[in-house]
C-alpha cells in the first residue's frame, strides 16, 4: 500500500489528512482520548510537548550565522500582526467601544472578538506548514511571533496589560535555543536531530486537530462564518505582503494567518483583566471559536497551493 504517497498527493496532505482525522474524532467521539487514556490519549493532547521536541530538532539545523534572519523574519510576521490587531481596534471601537452589537444581523459582533481572531497565530500549525515547504529559519522565526500567544498582545492593543512575564518569553524560546546550540557545536547532533524533524509534524497536527470541535461553527451561524472569512482573507493578504517584504516568498505569511485554537479562550481572560469587556466575551469566545476552525482547514490548503506553485514543497526526506 502506498499510504505515504496518496497522502502526499493531497496538497498539504502530511498536514491537512491528520489535522481533519484529529478535528472528525473530536467531533463524533469527543470522548475518545479520555475514553483510551495512557499514550493514546496523551496523543490527542499533546501537542505542546511534540512541538517542544520538533523546536529543539528543528533549531539544530540552524547555524548561529542565520540567527538575525530567523529574529528578523519574525520580527516582521508579529509587527505585521500587532498592526492589524490595532487597525482593526481603532477602526471598529470608533464606531462600537467596547460593546457588542446589540441587534440585527451583526448580533454579537464587538471589537473584541475581532482583534482576538486576527491578533493569535496558531503557531502549531504554522510550525506543520512550514516544515513541510519552509525553511528552518522561516521556522524558527514563530519563537518571535510566539509573543503574540495568549492574552498578551491582545490585552495591549485594548490597553490593558503593559508588560510580559519574562518566563513566558524565556520559555518560549528556550527548546529552540538549546536545539541551535547543539546543532552548532556538534554536526552529527545536527543531523540526527535534524532527520527526526519532519516525522513528528502529521503528530502534532493530528492533536492539533483534536482540539477542534467542528459543531463551533454551528453555534457562531453565518457571523462566525463570516468572521473566519473576514480574517482569512484580511491575515492571508498583510502576512502574505509582511512575508514578501522581509525577502519571503509569501509562504510563511500564508502559514502565519490562522487563527490559534487557545484564541478562543482569549476574550475571557481580557474580560476578567478588564470588566469593560465583559459584555463582549461570551459571544466573542464563540465567534473566535469559528474563526479557528476556519482559518485552520483553508490556511493549509492556501500554503500548500502556494507552495505548489512556486516550487518550495518538500518531502518528508528533503525537497521535492
Amino acid at each position: 500500500m502506498r499510504i505515504k504517497r496518496t497522502i502526499e498527493a493531497i496538497p498539504g496532505g502530511m498536514v491537512i489528512v491528520p489535522l481533519a482525522l484529529g478535528a472528525l474524532i473530536a467531533t463524533f467521539a469527543p470522548g475518545a482520548g479520555g475514553f483510551f487514556g495512557s499514550f493514546t490519549g496523551a496523543l490527542f493532547t499533546g501537542a505542546l510537548p511534540i512541538l517542544a521536541v520538533f523546536y529543539v530538532c528543528m533549531g539544530a539545523t540552524i547555524p548561529f550565522e542565520t540567527l538575525p534572519q530567523v529574529a528578523g523574519k519574525g520580527g516582521v510576521l508579529l509587527a505585521a500582526k500587532v498592526v492589524m490587531g490595532v487597525a482593526v481596534a481603532l477602526v471598529l471601537g470608533h464606531f462600537l467601544g467596547t460593546d457588542p452589537v446589540k441587534t440585527g444581523l451583526f448580533a454579537g459582533l464587538s471589537v473584541l472578538a475581532v482583534v482576538v481572531a486576527i491578533n493569535d497565530t496558531n503557531g502549531g500549525l504554522y510550525m506543520a506548514l512550514m516544515g513541510k515547504y519552509g525553511t528552518p529559519q522561516e521556522m524558527g522565526a514563530y519563537s518571535v511571533m510566539s509573543l503574540e500567544s495568549g492574552p498578551f498582545i491582545t490585552m495591549m492593543t485594548l490597553g490593558g496589560v503593559l508588560a510580559f512575564p519574562w518566563q513566558t518569553l524565556l520559555g518560549a524560546i528556550l527548546p529552540l535555543m538549546v536545539g541551535i546550540v547543539l546543532g552548532n557545536l556538534d554536526r552529527d547532533m545536527r543531523a540526527f536531530l535534524g532527520k527526526a524533524a519532519p516525522a513528528l509534524i502529521p503528530f502534532f497536527a493530528f492533536a492539533i486537530g483534536s482540539s477542534l470541535n467542528l459543531t463551533m461553527l454551528w453555534k457562531a451561524g453565518l457571523l462566525g462564518l463570516a468572521l473566519g472569512v473576514f480574517v482569512l482573507v484580511v491575515s492571508s493578504c498583510v502576512m502574505f505582503l509582511a512575508d514578501r517584504v522581509s525577502g519571503g516568498k509569501g509562504v510563511a505569511g500564508l502559514a502565519a494567518a490562522a487563527t490559534a485554537g487557545n484564541a478562543a479562550a482569549v476574550p475571557a481572560l481580557v474580560a476578567a483583566a478588564n470588566p469593560a469587556y465583559a459584555a463582549a466575551a461570551p459571544a466573542a469566545t464563540v465567534l473566535v471559536a469559528a474563526s479557528v476552525v476556519v482559518t485552520m482547514l483553508s490556511v493549509p490548503m492556501i500554503t500548500a497551493w502556494h507552495a505548489k506553485r512556486i516550487g518550495t514543497e518538500k518531502s518528508l526526506h528533503g525537497r521535492a
